[in-house]
Parts: C-alpha cells; structure tokens; sequence
C-alpha cells in the first residue's frame, strides 16, 4: 500500500489549501482515512477521519473550518482547509488503516504565515 499526499505549501494566515492523498495497493473505500498532523516538537495528533461508510469526525483543532472528504473510484481523499492560522504549520500526513492495519503517507508540508 502507498500513500502519496500532496497540496501542501505557503499560504498567508486566512488562507486555504486542500490536502489530497492518493492511495494504491489497496481499495481505498474499503479503509478507513485520517488526516494527522505534527508541528515541529511536538506529537503527532489527529485532525479529522473519516470511515469507510462515510462517519466524520473532526478534531477541535480542525472542526469548523477542515473538511474532510474521500473518492472512493479516484482513490483520493482530501482535506480542505479554510481560514487557516499560523499554528496550523505542521507536516500533514494521511492514514488508510482496515481490520487493525494501518498505512502512513510521507506527509505534506503546510506554512501558515502571519
């Protein structure tokens, strides 16, 4: 299984991005998805997920302006990010996991400048 997520970069505080992950090696709507986060010295942490039938659930540091999304036939999921805040900066990396397996992606980078 691969995970290649992309869509990261520089945006200004108050911008947005929209992260995708696209997996292979796998049948993507079968997994559950995740997107995770790690800034610099600290843990990583999660920011939004979203099940195989389709149950969302956000994180407080996401909810209200991430949403979360997936494409089962594209095998893409995607997380679009609005209003975004300095201390968002972090790597994002997506999570694929099915009956207690779990896959990482390499990670995305994301700036937010004040």
């Amino acid at each position: 299984v691969q995970l290649q997520a992309s869509g990261g970069g520089l945006v200004q505080a108050g911008g947005s991005l929209t992260l995708s992950c696209r997996a292979s090696g796998t049948i993507f709507s079968l997994n559950d998805m995740a997107w995770y986060r790690q800034a610099p010295g600290k843990q990583r942490e999660l920011v939004a997920s979203i099940t195989n039938d389709g149950s969302i659930t956000y994180a407080d540091v996401g909810a209200g302006r991430f949403t979360i999304s997936r494409d089962g036939i594209n095998q893409v999921g995607r997380l679009q990010m609005n209003s975004l805040k300095p201390e968002d900066t972090a790597v994002y990396y997506c999570h694929l996991s099915r009956a207690g397996t779990g896959y990482w992606g390499k990670g995305t980078q994301v700036t937010v400048s004040s």
